[in-house]
């Protein structure tokens, strides 16, 4: 029987998911939409359904880390998980309003971790740690992944240096085809890696099974893109670095790859951090004034404040209700 409590969670969570999905616009289909391979509205309608089978069909590791690794939650726990949810759902919306692209995994880890200590729960630090190793080590994997693929395919044939990317530029086929199918997969990449930060709550109180849940998130993804994903399709694409067809399939291939990755052994990273790095990646390959290094240190700026404000906040929210006689 579905209660009070486990209405309020699955609302949050489906809020959650919707968030996610808007705000992975760029990460995923921002590229070849600038690169003029693909309409902005249809970008959207590519990438809904792909996330949503990403999310069903290859999120179950990642959501049994993020039901299970991270905290020991006693039986129950739907208030705490709503605590959970209700704090990494704030600040990405509010993330999303002021058009920061900050990282909602880490968002989401350090609430949990703000959320068990202000409880007093047992902190798996271990799953912390190897979290933390690899959201440091995937950007500069993926930086070094695009800069070899766009020396190597230089070096195979010399670029054209006037095809920097701008709306209403004309593509080959090849070029619109290659963008828009490294968007689509990364599309596929942010429902598996992604759906977990608004579902695993469901994992964590043993609400639903992982499918239903993958199922539940992947559908609130796929509608946060396609209701408010416009606004933010542009920001990464435009700000960071200017990038030719070439430089924005190397770009978006590495961040696919690594995270796709990732996600195979039940971690999970930032598709805004591995994209970023593999632009600058991208970018280096070619010369480094193609890189926008203001933008670029303002979004670190971003994601530091992100994992900040969630363990503050989730901190805060935890010995509130604790002090209001709200059970964990």
């Amino acid at each position: 029987m579905v209660d009070l409590a486990d209405l309020v969670l699955i609302g949050l969570a489906i809020g959650f998911a919707l968030s996610i999905g808007a705000h992975y616009t760029g990460a995923c289909m921002g590229l070849p939409y600038a690169a003029g391979a693909i309409r902005g509205r249809t970008a959207l309608l590519v990438m809904a359904p792909l996330s949503f089978v990403g999310a069903i069909v290859a999120s179950e590791t990642v959501e049994g880390t993020v039901g299970h690794g991270l905290l020991a939650v006693p039986a129950g726990g739907i208030l705490l998980a709503t605590e959970i949810i209700a704090v990494a759902f704030g600040l990405v919306s509010a993330y999303n309003y002021l058009r920061l692209p900050t990282s909602t995994i880490q968002i989401l880890v350090f609430s949990v971790v703000g959320v068990g200590l202000g409880t007093g729960l047992v902190v798996h630090w271990a799953t912390v740690e190897s979290l933390l190793v690899l959201w440091a080590t995937a950007p500069i994997l993926c930086l070094a992944v695009a800069f070899v693929l766009v020396r190597s395919a230089d070096t195979l044939r010399p670029p054209q240096p006037t095809r920097n990317v701008t709306r209403g530029t004309q593509l080959g086929r090849s070029a619109v085809v290659g963008l828009v199918g490294v968007g689509a997969a990364a599309s596929f990449v942010m429902g598996a890696n992604d759906v977990s930060n608004a579902t695993g709550g469901f994992i964590m109180t043993g609400l639903f099974d992982p499918v239903t849940a993958a199922a539940l998130g992947g559908v609130g993804l796929a509608l946060g893109v396609l209701l408010w994903g416009r606004p933010l399709l542009e920001r990464v694409a435009f700000d960071i670095v200017d990038l030719d067809p070439r430089l924005a399939t190397g770009a978006q291939l590495s961040q696919a790859g690594v995270v796709l990755g990732a996600t195979v052994f039940g971690l999970f990273t930032s598709l805004n951090q591995a994209l970023v790095g593999a632009m600058v990646g991208a970018g280096l390959a070619r010369h480094t004034r193609t890189v926008h290094w203001p933008m670029v240190r303002g979004i670190l700026v971003g994601w530091g404040v992100g994992p900040v404000s969630g363990i503050v906040v989730g901190f805060a929210v935890a010995r509130l209700a604790g002090v209001f006689g709200i059970p964990g």
